[in-house]
């Protein structure tokens, strides 16, 4: 088990005049999972090293605001979801994206097909559970999306608010829950429901994905021309690790697991998450699409998200940042 969580770069002996590797700290979104493989494994197999960085990688968690973090000065990046990282820009926190490791959503609703759900127009009258970390945006645009009030009743929908687990399901206190494609789905296979019982709506699927797990920092952390050419060293070091990780999801896989300190994650759950994840940042270069950044807001902008997406955000919202990485 890994216990430091840096790239080994500033040698014990090293020689004189020389100069110590760049010092740069990540906040993840969650715990430390194959969600962030591409990191560790641009840790792990030296790619920041060759970077000139000394990264240092903490995990979140349910008690960890990345965005606050950013603020309060613990880390230089942070990853999160674009609609969360919107929605904190809308209410004063400047950050700016520089990067978009995953190209694809993950997320989904899982139904359990006995409630009587075959449909979209089935929740009427249901009760679905939902995250709120930030995540809760794109199911309440969906839900306005389709004309579903999220205040109950026959011809609206009941919210439970959701833990990070898939109780509400196995219980049966809600018809449908907030999964992920590469974890919470395989936890109700796991706990025992079969494929069979069950019923999955991908937001890809359903026209309302957004963009998932970017790289973010702060507006002023651009000011600094020497600041910008470290990330650019970052973003790279980071897709040479996520393209390295769907090349061999299994290794990767494995040496997530090397910095799991809690020991909570399992061998064989950590590889199928990695194959999954895998899926979602293939084709991504780390450069935000416009296609896909458009896709997000008009997604948002049509729902009835709160804080409500009304425009693109004031100033810059993505950098050149993937530009000078790629060069």
């Amino acid at each position: 088990m890994k216990k430091l969580l840096t790239s080994a770069i500033a040698l014990t002996a090293m020689t004189a005049g020389a100069q110590a590797a760049d010092e740069l700290t990540l906040q993840l979104k969650w715990v430390t999972q194959a969600q962030f493989g591409g990191y560790y494994v641009a840790l792990e197999k030296g790619f920041y090293e060759a970077a000139d960085l000394d990264v240092t990688i903490k995990p979140g968690g349910p008690d960890v605001a990345p965005v606050q973090v950013l603020l309060g000065g613990g880390a230089d990046v942070m990853v999160d979801w674009m609609p969360s990282a919107l929605a904190a820009r809308e209410n004063g926190a400047p950050v700016v994206n520089i990067a978009q490791p995953f190209k694809s959503s993950g997320m989904m609703l899982t139904c359990l097909k006995e409630s009587g759900i075959t449909g979209p127009e089935d929740f009427a009258g249901k009760t679905l559970g939902v995250w709120f970390y930030g995540n809760e945006y794109p199911f309440l645009s969906w839900m306005s999306q389709l004309g579903l009030s999220t205040e109950g009743g026959d011809d609206g929908v009941e919210v439970l608010k959701q833990g990070f687990n898939v109780d509400p399901l196995l219980q049966k206190q809600a018809a449908c829950i907030s999964t992920m494609t590469y974890n919470e789905y395989w936890q109700v296979i796991d706990a025992g429901i079969s494929a069979d019982d069950l019923i999955t709506f991908k937001y890809e699927d359903q026209g309302v994905a957004t963009l998932e797990d970017g790289l973010y920092v702060l507006e002023s952390t651009l000011e600094d021309a020497a600041m910008k050419d470290k990330l650019a060293r970052f973003v790279s070091a980071s897709m040479e690790g996520w393209k390295w990780a769907e090349q061999n999801p299994e290794e990767a896989a494995m040496i997530v697991l090397e910095y799991d300190e809690t020991g909570a994650q399992t061998e064989g759950h950590q590889i199928r998450m990695m194959g999954e994840v895998a899926k979602l940042t293939a084709g991504s270069n780390g450069a935000l699409d416009p296609a896909d950044y458009a896709r997000t807001v008009a997604s948002l902008m049509s729902g009835g998200s709160d804080p409500v997406i009304t425009a693109e955000p004031t100033g810059a919202f993505t950098t050149d940042i993937t530009d000078m990485a790629m060069k």
